[in-house]
């Protein structure tokens, strides 16, 4: 008679593999006794003090292991970079990969060369920017563009329309308007200028002249054209119309010097219709300047100091005193008529 079988305690099922049938089946009949002998085994009673041997495992069963419910079954994981799927799948990831690699390098190729073409599309663009500003016929000087302004009665025009348009056929970049402008100041007669690039192709010469104040006799029976400053704008055998002329004290060199310089301030700093109704002006020192006026009178200024201050009360005692014959206003804050 078979014994009953033994219960198992909870939790140390020994887990069976899949693919164990076919053993189970090749085995089947040696099972039960197998297990009989086991058994047999087990109730045989043992000395005390002795540990109870193991069961023998058969080396064809797979070994077995306590169950974890609180852990799940450990599964194999397929190798970084590879799925076990059938099919070619590893073949499939890698003909991508390297696609994609064969595309990053197209790509960084492409921006290369762009970044090449725009480059060399650039150069060439400022290249003709230079050319066409600099050595092209575009923006060459043409003569008859060239204008002259502001000359007065003093300045040669053509002499400074000859070393304007000496420069004809220069691009107007390439035109040296700093040496043009030092040619026409070291002219007679010219105050200032300033010089303009009247694009594309012409030029603007606006000229401040120097216009004599006074004559000046001189050796030889000729006269200087002088200005305000005391420069000297050309030399005439006669007075100009309209333009009065200075006597001054010539026996020192350096008194005469002050003298002529007191009577050119003041009559540069006279208003318009004053300067133009004088007749004559002398100065013995450089503190008597004196004027004469159409009509003969005489005015007084002393030295070439506050003559804005001068002219205005001088004018206002030429109204108020038409018969007065002199008019000192040496002293503006003093004024005296005779």
């Amino acid at each position: 008679m078979r014994p009953p079988a033994r219960p198992r305690a909870a939790g140390t099922a020994r887990p069976r593999p899949a693919d164990e049938g076919a053993a189970r089946q090749e085995r089947g009949a040696q099972e039960p006794d197998r297990r009989g002998r086991d058994l047999q085994e087990e109730a045989r009673p043992r000395p005390a003090g002795r540990v109870p041997a193991r069961p023998r495992q058969d080396p064809q069963d797979p070994p077995s292991r306590p169950s974890r419910p609180d852990r799940p079954a450990r599964q194999d994981r397929p190798a970084t970079g590879t799925t076990p799927s059938a099919g070619g799948r590893v073949g499939v990831v890698s003909d991508q990969l390297a696609d994609r690699l064969a595309e990053r390098t197209a790509m960084a190729r492409y921006r290369v060369w762009r970044r090449i073409g725009w480059t060399a599309l650039t150069v060439a663009v400022v290249a003709g920017v230079v050319w066409a500003a600099f050595f092209s016929p575009l923006f060459a000087l043409d003569p008859d563009q060239v204008r002259v302004t502001g000359e007065g009665t003093t300045v040669d025009v053509g002499e400074v329309r000859d070393a304007a348009t000496a420069e004809a056929g220069v691009p107007l970049p390439r035109l040296d308007t700093v040496g043009l402008r030092e040619e026409i100041l070291a002219m007679n007669a010219v105050k200032n200028v300033r010089i303009t690039r009247s694009w594309p192709d012409g030029l603007a010469v606006a000229l401040t002249s120097r216009e004599p104040v006074a004559a000046v006799p001189q050796p030889g029976d000729v006269y200087a054209l002088m200005d305000a400053e005391g420069v000297r704008v050309a030399t005439v055998e006669k007075v100009p119309k309209g333009l009065p002329a200075i006597v001054t004290s010539l026996s020192d060199a350096g008194a005469g010097k002050r003298a002529l310089d007191a009577a050119l301030a003041v009559l540069g700093a006279l208003p318009t219709e004053l300067a133009s109704d004088v007749k004559t002006v002398s100065a013995a020192t450089q503190d008597d300047v004196r004027t004469t006026l159409s009509d003969g009178r005489v005015i007084r200024w002393g030295s070439g100091a506050e003559v804005p201050l001068k002219t205005k009360v001088a004018q206002t005692l030429l109204r108020a005193e038409p018969t007065a014959t002199t008019i000192d206003v040496s002293s503006p804050g003093l004024p005296v008529t005779h």
